[in-house]
């Protein structure tokens, strides 16, 4: 007996077993070779019938209906659903009806992968389904999908729909809920209108290293480990910024990368620890072509994924078309709060922090501050795609000084939904200018901020060969796919968000019930009842429990002797 299986698994086991022992491989290495698919089917057949009368499908089992020597079949593959139809006689030509007697009626269940060849027809209530000629068994499944139902229009009413298991699960999620595949699928479509936009730009799609020496490009605590070969500490990337400076100092016009980063922070609905991000950086550019360049980029995404310029999210219409609105830092905060803190020192703001009831603590230098005031109290405004613009110097390490306001840097965010989509600055490319940069950050790491950026020689190293002017870009992904396909939270537009640990059920050792007094041949018997500790047994009825073991013993024909109902209360005693 297989304790921890349920009696459905342990029947599939079974049934694996006998298609063995009939000479069936349920699990065959040959390639089955597929020349039509679901969605092409029914697209299509109507209007050239010819060409599905030799037709060879794959899929995967989603219901049944059997009906004596003819049956049909739900089958399910990446493009959608299309009924077959199963006939003994076809199937089976000769004497032997085992393949549809005993594999397809008993031995096949709902989940279990088949590759089917026959013709395409229409059936008398008007469905378009495939009359199966040949059957064969591509895969068993051993675990049960849930089961999903949906009434006569297709509306799902009782579904897979708990957040932690879809996304635990997602291969069963997708499985079950396939209309959650167009998320994905408008992702994959995000990312390669961009792609093909800048390529045709003429700006090269690169790769940087993941493991870094030195965190650094961004504000935000990093993931550490440890190379034993170097003896030396490497770091998960938060950010590509460096490197990809670096290769606009090698001489590269434009350059891009879609990739990973990774900050060890907070989770909530718009933060995954890892995430993807687009990064680009263009010569001889400054931050108001950029903004530019971002309307006419964010355009053609929505016009890609939507047909038109307009996305609705939530009970808003977003405009992506360009111009997008534009507010300075200070100007936003003063119109939001009717606070002007562009001459604040820091203890000036700290006390401004707190009278706005904004939690702060002794680590925040100046810049962090107006970012907090910032966060708390602007942000959710701004719904329409907006440019923050100009930003206090402390806030920005890497961006170039404003060209006319002193204290700023030359550096916008675009701002939709109340949530950051991108970044972008004139970058640094003074030196000296950079290295006082990092050395106030070093000041502020002294202070006990993690999220400070630390000192980058060979960086340094880099900008003093020379880089010319030049603006850089890092747009969100995963939150821009959120807007596009009207997704709440982040967990919904990645494939496999990070979870806590799954917390598994606490099952007893068979000492734990023979100590009781509970025979061992009897404890897996328990265990296949559901009790898989002591105290779950004792909690229950003890009547109840002599009387399901009676049962079972009956039911998986156990040669075992029947315990009396007098030693079965001893065990709730």
């Amino acid at each position: 007996m297989s304790i921890g299986l349920s009696e459905l698994e342990i029947m599939r086991r079974e049934a694996l077993s006998e298609l063995r022992k009939l000479g069936i491989d349920p699990y065959p290495p040959e390639a089955f070779e597929v020349n039509v698919n679901a969605e092409d089917i029914k697209n299509n057949y109507e209007r050239d019938k010819t060409s599905y009368k030799n037709i060879r499908f794959a899929g995967r089992i989603m219901s049944r209906r059997i009906m004596g020597s003819a049956s049909f079949a739900e089958l399910q593959d990446s493009t959608g659903r299309i009924q077959a139809y199963i006939n003994r006689d076809e199937i089976c030509p000769g004497e032997d009806k085992t393949l549809y007697n005993t594999v397809f009626k008993k031995l096949l269940d709902i989940g279990d992968f088949v590759g089917v060849s026959g013709y395409v027809f229409t059936t008398k209530t008007g469905e378009i389904s495939i009359h199966v000629s040949e059957m064969k068994i591509l895969s068993k499944s051993l675990k049960p999908l849930p089961v999903v139902k949906r009434d006569d229009e297709g509306n799902i009413y009782d579904g897979f729909t708990d957040p932690e298991m879809r996304y635990r699960q997602r291969y069963v999620d997708l499985t079950v809920n396939p209309e959650y595949k167009h998320i994905f699928m408008k992702r994959s479509k995000v990312i390669n209108t961009m792609r093909s936009y800048f390529d045709d730009q003429g700006w090269m799609e690169v790769e940087t290293p993941i493991l870094q020496p030195i965190h650094g490009g961004a504000a935000a605590r990093p993931f550490k480990t440890h190379h034993n070969t170097l003896d030396m500490p490497l770091y998960l990337r938060i950010a590509n910024e460096l490197y990809l400076k670096r290769l606009i100092v090698a001489g590269f016009d434009g350059v891009y990368e879609f990739g990973k980063m990774f900050r060890n922070e907070g989770m909530d609905r718009t933060h995954n620890p890892e995430f993807t991000s687009m990064e680009i950086y263009v010569a001889y550019k400054d931050y108001i072509w950029m903004m530019a360049m971002v309307e006419e980029c964010l355009e053609k995404v929505a016009v890609a994924i939507h047909g038109k310029s307009t996305v609705k999210v939530g009970e808003h219409l977003i405009e992506f078309a360009g111009p997008y609105e534009k507010l300075s830092m200070y100007d936003s905060i003063k119109k939001y709060t009717g606070i002007d803190v562009s001459s604040m020192d820091e203890g000036t703001l700290k006390k401004t922090c707190k009278d706005l009831n904004i939690e702060i603590d002794d680590s925040m230098g100046r810049g962090k501050l107006i970012d907090e005031i910032f966060s708390e109290k602007v942000e959710e405004h701004l719904i329409q795609p907006t440019y923050i613009t100009d930003y206090p110097i402390e806030m920005t390490p890497l961006a170039k000084k404003h060209r006319s306001q002193e204290g700023l840097v030359e550096r916008f965010e675009l701002f939709v939904m109340g949530k950051e989509i991108a970044n972008a600055y004139t970058e640094l490319n003074d030196p000296i200018d950079q290295r006082e940069r990092f050395e106030e950050q070093l000041l502020l790491a002294g202070r006990g901020d993690e999220e400070a950026m630390a000192m980058d020689d060979d960086f340094l190293r880099a900008l003093e060969y020379g880089m010319p002017p030049t603006s850089g870009l890092g747009i969100g992904i995963d939150r821009l796919v959120m807007l596009m396909t009207d997704q709440s939270t982040i967990q919904e537009v990645l494939f496999f968000p990070q979870m806590r640990p799954e917390k598994k059920a606490k099952i007893a050792s068979a000492e734990d019930f023979t100590a009781i007094g509970i025979p061992a041949e009897w404890v897996p018997v328990l265990n296949k009842m559901g009790f898989k500790t002591v105290d779950e047994l004792k909690a229950g009825n003890p009547n109840k429990v002599f009387n399901d073991l009676g049962g079972m013993r009956k039911k998986m024909k156990l040669e075992i002797t029947m315990p009396s109902k007098e030693a079965v209360m001893e065990w709730f005693n």
